[in-house]
């Protein structure tokens, strides 16, 4: 049923000799490999320097990473800066900025440590890109390995035997430095990845990888001015200038596949114009080989994982993702559905899409205001709760009514705008349709998990794939309990209270997923991969808001609509 990918923590992959989830997200330093042995405290010492002096600015915002707008965000914010500065007016581009500095710092809403940087397009700089960083990785995990035996004291302590440093120093806090700004400047499949693993329950999250964690969910370094000009003109012409009044060349976010631009259309709309990073869509396939092969090589995949259907599952769904005219018609689909509901029409908005301003590789839509959701914690509680119950009815009503969700459970993908109290949904690129057999099996599965029914749970578990039927009763009892505690949310009359969710449930939970990942026969179905991603999200987004929710109304009203 609730496969790995559901279930997952930094407990249960340390575990499993690594933490994946910290593995996915540590920078990219330059580091030659030669003189390895001789040369690890000077180049270190050489980078802490550099990295000291050259982003003064980046370590002041660092204590503060929520002021960065996660993937996607498109929303208007305090800081949102007028179409002012490096901008197009009336179709008339003016002069390049002198440099980076001409825009005024405390305009931007990028991530603190974002940068302008190329990105490696080519299938030779991506290689190239991750060898780097998977010698990097290497290298800072054998520096730490030295500085710990030799920190206490002069001789050097015997570690457990059972134990490899290696693996030890992967998770540490320097690495995970490395892997996030190492994904932010490659960008494509690499950082859309480690972005799935970032959306976790911060109580299971070691507080050394947190901050890494924010920085891959904040975004990635942005386009020069001169690649992503080469992206405008191959996809809306040498004239795209003049099918605009205003453009900002700087960008409002920038995420794993592309970044966002303001603009202004002739008719006066403001615009978000989402725009592809160049040789994303042609190098996703490369991109998982090679990060397969860095996981691989540091064994941090457990054997349950079932690694090459994950794969194989992840690159079909990026390869969606990359194609934006899809998403433009999955964006007007949503548009339509959500206006076709009582529910979702008063408390959801979907902006309308430009369609000619979209390509390939370009999708503009109306610019809609609202913060990223996790912001929203910090609202009263009343809030909290009621933008909690909005988005599990939401959940349950894309899959189980419409049979079509969004699976991108990333927060900015969800915008709250207190001022008329609605969500907007943004990014649809990984939208997608569920067969209506395989969703009426798993709404009865969710029914049999809330009311404790294990002999159901375990026929629909087997009948839409989770089992083969022949598993162990180790693994039967583990994937009935951890169904059980899952659907605790449904099966609890009145208030359901996330905030004492992580507290009561996650451990136990990654304990039994430790044991299926252990005994598992059989990968689960590839469905359920997006499926699981949203609804953890959904629950994840409630324990982070800590609202308290009706979600047994919410699920029940659900399910007794979708059986009639």
């Amino acid at each position: 049923m609730f496969h790995p990918t559901f279930l997952r923590s930094a407990k249960h992959w340390k575990s499993n000799k690594g933490l994946l989830l910290d593995f996915l997200e540590q920078p990219n330093r330059a580091a030659s490999v030669s003189g390895f042995e001789n040369r690890i405290d000077s180049i270190l010492k050489k980078k802490r320097k550099g990295v000291n002096e050259k982003n003064v600015a980046d370590t002041s915002d660092a204590s503060n990473p929520s002021n960065a707008p996660p993937e996607g965000v498109w929303a208007e914010t305090a800081t949102t800066p007028p179409i002012v500065n490096s901008t197009i007016t009336n179709g008339q581009p003016p002069p390049p900025p002198a440099s980076d500095a001409d825009v005024p710092i405390a305009k931007r809403t990028l991530a603190a440590a974002a940068k302008e940087r190329a990105v490696p397009s080519t299938p030779i700089a991506r290689f190239m890109g991750f060898a780097g960083l998977g010698a990097n990785l290497a290298f800072g995990a054998v520096q730490d390995s030295v500085s710990r035996v030799w920190s206490r004291d002069d001789s050097p302590k015997q570690s457990n035997s059972n134990e490899n440093p290696l693996y030890k120093n992967i998770l540490s806090e320097r690495n995970a430095e490395t892997l996030a700004a190492g994904l932010c400047r490659m960008r494509g499949a690499a950082l859309k990845l480690g972005q799935m693993f970032s959306i976790q329950d911060e109580n299971m999250i070691p507080p050394q990888i947190q901050a890494a964690l924010e920085r891959v969910r904040a975004g990635a370094d942005y386009m020069p001015r001169k690649q992503l000009e080469r992206v405008l003109q191959d996809e809306l012409g040498s004239d795209w200038s003049s099918k605009i009044a205003e453009f900002d060349f700087m960008p409002m976010a920038a995420a794993s596949i592309g970044q966002v631009h303001k603009a202004i259309t002739h008719d006066g709309r403001t615009v978000a114009m989402k725009i592809q990073y160049p040789g994303v869509a042609e190098s996703i396939d490369s991109d998982m080989d090679n990060l397969m092969r860095m996981m691989s090589i540091a064994d941090v995949l457990p054997k349950g994982l079932f690694v090459d259907n994950l794969v194989k599952v992840m690159k079909r769904e990026l390869a969606l993702e990359c194609d934006y005219e899809y998403e433009m018609k999955s964006q007007a689909r949503f548009r339509e559905l959500v206006g076709g509901d009582e529910f979702t029409n008063q408390h959801f908005i979907v902006p309308d899409v430009v369609p000619e301003l979209c390509s390939q590789r370009i999708l503009t839509s109306e610019w809609v205001p609202g913060v990223s959701i996790d912001k929203v914690r910090e609202l009263p509680q009343g809030v909290r709760n009621d933008v909690g119950a909005k988005l599990l009815t939401m959940t349950m009503k894309e899959l189980f009514s419409w049979r079509f969700m969004q699976t991108d459970p990333n927060w900015g993908n969800f915008l709250y705008d207190q001022e008329s109290d609605k969500l907007a949904l943004i990014d649809f690129g990984a939208a997608r349709e569920y067969p209506k057999e395989f969703v009426d099996d798993y709404l009865q599965m969710v029914k049999a998990c809330a009311v404790k029914d294990g002999k159901e749970v375990m026929r629909r578990s087997t009948s839409l794939g989770f089992l083969t039927g022949d598993e162990s009763k180790v693994m039967m009892d583990a994937h009935c309990e951890a169904g059980f505690i899952v659907g605790l949310p449904f099966a609890q009359d009145g208030l359901y209270d996330f905030g004492t969710h992580s507290q009561n449930v996650t451990g136990r939970v990654t304990e039994l997923g430790v044991v299926m990942l252990k005994n598992r026969l059989c990968p689960p179905p590839d469905e359920s991969y997006s499926l699981h991603r949203k609804l953890s999200g959904a629950f994840l987004c409630c324990i982070k808001l800590g609202a308290v929710v009706p979600s047994k109304e919410i699920f029940d009203r659900v399910y007794e609509e979708s059986s009639a």
